[in-house]
């Protein structure tokens, strides 16, 4: 367990900047940055010291191709000290291209390959509901470009007709989608039966509103818009 004193979110920029390398990936991680730290500073109960509480919500990083804001937001909450932010894709260094949940405290799965983190969101929630734990969210953080793979398609389905309301998916729409969807990405989940809102990605008030609203027995899904062109 690691705690050290929490950083703000003006500190991230600066931990961000300590993962230097080979990155490919550095759009799709800084697209999440808000949503990242809006759930971690304000709406996820978790902690450094109850990563293993059955009644601690859980986080589900989808889009594991890109971590590095997902690293900087545990550092500044006390998950990981700073220093290991400079040993980021070195030999040996628990910090990885796609997050290790064995390696890193607070990784809920370890994730990258795209398609799948939805799917294990609607399973933990059906754990959850079956053990009488009705408190714990489960939040997942998809792509819209992630969204094409077809397995989520079952899974918004399934989560819609089962009503599990402990269940919310943040979709980071960067304009990465093949495709795309008739009526956009709310609609998608709407038609199945979710909660929906469409936030601009970048508005931390905006963001906090659509993950607190009220879904009694509906999944939420909350939809945060955003462009490269306007960082």
């Amino acid at each position: 367990m690691v705690r050290t004193k929490e950083l703000d979110f003006p500190e991230l920029a600066g931990l961000f900047q300590r993962m230097t390398g080979d990155e490919k990936h550095t759009w799709a991680a800084a697209s999440t940055l808000h949503v990242l730290w809006v759930l971690y500073d304000r709406v996820l109960n978790v902690s450094p010291e109850r990563v293993d509480d059955p009644d601690r919500d859980r986080f589900l990083l989808s889009k594991g191709h890109g971590p590095m804001a997902f690293y900087a937001v545990l550092v500044a909450k006390g998950f990981l000290e700073p220093e290991v932010l400079d040993t980021w894709t070195e030999f040996g260094s628990p910090l990885g291209q796609h997050p290790d949940r064995v390696l890193v405290p607070g990784v809920e799965i370890s994730s990258g390959s795209l398609g799948h983190g939805l799917a294990l969101g609607v399973g933990i929630a059906l754990g959850l509901r079956a053990m009488g734990r009705a408190r714990p969210r489960v939040v997942v953080l998809v792509g819209d470009g992630e969204l094409d793979e077809g397995s989520n398609h079952e899974a918004i389905a399934l989560a819609g007709r089962l009503g599990l309301g402990q269940l919310t998916v943040a979709v980071i729409d960067n304009g990465s989608a093949t495709h795309g969807w008739p009526g956009g990405i709310a609609e998608r989940f709407a038609v199945e039966g979710w909660q929906t809102a469409t936030v601009d990605g970048r508005d931390d008030e905006a963001l906090h509103r659509a993950f607190i609203t009220e879904h009694a027995g509906r999944p939420l899904a909350v939809v945060a818009a955003i462009r490269q062109e306007t960082t």
